[in-house]
């Protein structure tokens, strides 16, 4: 499944600043810069590298990234706004549940053409194992 940015419908946010949504979800969407911004951010690119080969814990993020508990959780948030990670609830034999995080994302390609960025992310169609 590929997601093509920011062929998307624009909304305006508070901030003035104009975002996109998915088509298909309606969620909130980032544009090729915000895109290309996230992904330029050393951070982001640890935390989603380590959720990259299978799904992790917010602990297992820390862990793994060498990040902060803050800075993973809000780098995981923001990589899920952006569509690239996901999360689901995950219960544990004693009782107890904690969130999980995959990144759900095969590959970016991004197009420079007329002084515009293109991106499409291609997506991993398979949705997380229960």
């Amino acid at each position: 499944m590929a997601t093509k940015l920011p062929a998307r419908d624009p909304v305006q946010r508070r901030d003035g600043r104009t975002e996109a949504l998915d088509e298909e979800t309606g969620a909130q969407a980032a544009s090729g810069e915000e895109l290309l911004e996230l992904l330029g951010d050393e951070y982001t690119r640890r935390v989603l590298q380590a959720v990259v080969s299978e799904p992790k814990s917010g602990r297992e993020v820390v862990e793994e990234a060498s990040v902060s508990k803050a800075t993973a959780y809000r780098r995981l948030e923001t990589l899920q706004e952006a569509g690239l990670v996901e999360s689901r609830t995950v219960f544990d034999p004693d009782g107890h549940h904690h969130e999980q995080f995959r990144a759900i994302l095969d590959g970016v390609t991004v197009e420079l053409r007329n002084e515009s960025v293109t991106t499409t992310i291609h997506t991993d169609a398979s949705p997380a194992d229960d």
